[in-house]
């Protein structure tokens, strides 16, 4: 009887245990780290649900969160009533829940009109939701120094930047009309627009607005951008295309004119942000008005409230590849070649930024069918470097690599002389810009800081059609006078050969020759306007041929120009490709060139690195050249 009484006393003892631990509310689970930080990040805009701050807040509203945005106007008053003593976490958890109800109604397809009510509706939600982000931001006793490693606050700050975003992509694209106008409203709410930061807005009709949040580019081996206040667009500029076809003799057709081959930049970033008129004042949800700050990132990269300074979000990538995606520039590298593009008859120079007299210009040269493509890792990283971008402005010259370099020099000379020439006009004169040219550019780029005249050399080498038409056009000889563009002081060839290659005179590369095409235009111009000459396919005509037949080592250009060497003002560097199992000069090649071809006497230095012709787009090139151009500043600074 005692064992079967403590056996039972047992049982009682082990069901009273088990009950209570099936009563215990809080118990100890260990989740996998990522599930962890997966859950801690989660908002609105990383899921459909809200971040776990803002549900906390919710939830003592008795509601959930599809009961909250149902009945909105009385979730929004539940959580003013329990929230009426904290402010920060009142308008943090409203900027989320204002945000959540625009997104609902932009993802239901009701609001894509502008006549429907929904429409405005969704635009004063994310009015609200910027409103109440900025009070959280700076309307708060904690001025955002002192909770700097706060989570909540980078929430916050992401819905202030995407509502924005979203506010004005959705403004823009119903009411766009090519120029920004002074005012805008929503709701009862009205907004005037300060684009003083931005002075090329009011200069240019605007054809793209388009926020660079989710654009990404193949090609890119970054995107280069800033975390900081405000949205992020790409604003796209409305330009002119005119095309003269060939001119003979550009300095004195565009005498009295801007050639339009030279071309201010048509895609710039822009950052936005919305904030009090008086940002000193009082601030108050409903009655403080705001404007709209249009800022080019280029010119400011901070913005000062409540007497602090901030960093503005930028993306300094996203302009320069949607401009390059846009224009297809690598394609039509390639097809002028053939002769089938005559938008290219002339050359053109692209500026990628307004023009800024605070900071340096970099020239760039690219090679044989090839575009201002070639140079898209080592201009994306001069963006994302803040001392270069900050120091350093690109201008991009496209031109046809089928014309003889003779005439692409003459016309590149011309036209870089005019964009300097322009922009002295109301700035001081532009110094110490510097010029890189891969291949074929790198050929170009030292004709162009070289001064040496080689006209009666080269007359010796016209058959008679071409010093026919050198006679009635004197302006051909100015060809062969070269003369150094003097805003450049120091120069930088990549892979070039300047003593040509037996590359171009293979099998394969003489076919290939022989189908490159000049244009007829080019040649009425300066041998004969006889239809046998146009039609004529034979590669050498006289002193004319193209472009890719030029960089033979036999060639009359190389024997005419390979000794021909920079004037003593330009400091120049050499970087050359070594595709050879050797490291001994008479073996060493790109695989195109020969070291003995890229090399030059006199370099300031001189870089080989293990990679083949298009070495330019290497890391090892490109942290040569960030070291060339960063020693280019500080020498030039002292």
């Amino acid at each position: 009887m005692v064992g079967q009484f403590v056996n039972m006393l047992k049982m009682s003892i082990l069901v009273c245990l088990f009950m209570l631990t099936g009563c215990q509310l809080v118990q100890l689970h260990e989740n996998e780290l990522s599930q962890s930080l997966n859950s801690k990040y989660e908002n609105i805009l990383t899921s459909k649900n809200l971040s776990a701050t803002t549900k906390n807040i919710v939830y003592l509203t008795n509601l959930n969160q599809k009961k909250c945005l149902l009945q909105f106007d009385f979730c929004l008053n539940a959580i003013r009533d329990i929230y009426s003593h904290d402010h920060d976490a009142y308008h943090a958890a409203i900027s989320e829940l204002y945000l959540a109800k625009a997104l609902e109604l932009d993802n239901s397809g009701e609001c894509s009109h502008t006549q429907n009510s929904c429409f405005s509706t969704e635009l004063e939600y994310l009015d609200q939701s910027i409103r109440h982000s900025y009070a959280y931001l700076f309307g708060s006793k904690n001025i955002p120094s002192s909770r700097v490693f706060d989570h909540r606050q980078s929430q916050v700050r992401i819905f202030y930047n995407f509502a924005i975003s979203k506010l004005l992509t959705r403004y823009y694209g119903e009411y766009h009309q090519g120029s920004l106008p002074d005012m805008i409203q929503f709701g009862k709410h009205r907004y005037n627009i300060d684009s003083s930061e931005f002075p090329h807005l009011k200069e240019h009709k605007i054809v793209v607005f388009r926020s660079s949040y989710n654009m990404n580019f193949s090609g890119f081996h970054t995107v280069n951008r800033t975390d900081g206040l405000g949205a992020e667009y790409v604003v796209e500029f409305e330009e002119h295309d005119q095309n003269n076809g060939f001119i003979l003799d550009p300095l004195r057709f565009y005498k009295n004119s801007l050639s339009p081959n030279i071309h201010p930049p048509q895609v710039l970033p822009l950052t936005a942000i919305m904030i009090p008129e008086n940002p000193d004042q009082h601030f108050d949800i409903d009655q403080t008005n705001f404007k709209i700050k249009f800022i080019d990132p280029y010119l400011t990269d901070n913005i000062r409230i409540h007497q602090n300074d901030y960093t503005l979000t930028a993306n300094y990538s996203a302009p320069y590849g949607y401009w390059l995606s846009q224009n297809h520039l690598g394609k039509t590298g390639y097809w002028t070649l053939l002769n089938k593009e005559n938008g290219l008859l002339m050359p053109h120079v692209y500026m990628l930024e307004p023009y800024n007299p605070n900071k340096k210009v970099i020239v760039f040269i690219h090679g044989l069918a090839s575009s201002p493509e070639a140079w898209v890792s080592l201009t994306n990283d001069i963006m994302g470097d803040q001392e270069l971008r900050e120091h350093y402005q690109v201008w991009q010259v496209f031109y046809s690599t089928n014309m003889p370099i003779f005439e692409s020099r003459y016309q590149i000379y011309v036209l870089l002389t005019q964009a300097f020439q322009n922009i002295q006009k109301q700035y001081p004169p532009v110094q110490d810009a510097v010029l890189i040219g891969h291949s074929m550019g790198g050929v170009i780029s030292r004709l162009l800081v070289s001064d040496q005249d080689i006209s009666n050399a080269v007359i010796e080498k016209m058959n008679k059609a071409q010093y026919a038409m050198l006679l009635k056009h004197p302006v051909i000889r100015e060809r062969f006078q070269f003369k150094a563009i003097p805003n450049f002081s120091r120069a930088i060839f990549i892979a070039t050969p300047h003593r040509g290659t037996n590359y171009a005179d293979r099998w394969f590369t003489r076919l290939a020759r022989n189908i490159i095409k000049i244009p007829n235009e080019f040649y009425d111009n300066v041998q004969s306007n006889t239809l046998l000459d146009k039609t004529n396919t034979v590669r050498h005509h006289g002193l004319i041929e193209n472009g890719a037949s030029n960089l033979s080592e036999n060639s009359d250009f190389m024997l005419l120009t390979k000794d021909v060497m920079p004037v003593p003002m330009i400091k120049y560097h050499s970087i050359i490709g070594n595709a050879a199992h050797s490291e001994l000069p008479p073996f060493m090649n790109d695989g195109i060139v020969p070291y003995n071809s890229s090399h030059l006497n006199g370099a300031s230095s001189e870089k080989i690195i293990k990679g083949n012709h298009y070495v330019q787009m290497t890391t090892s090139a490109i942290n040569e050249m960030r070291r060339i151009l960063l020693l280019h500043l500080n020498e030039n600074d002292h």
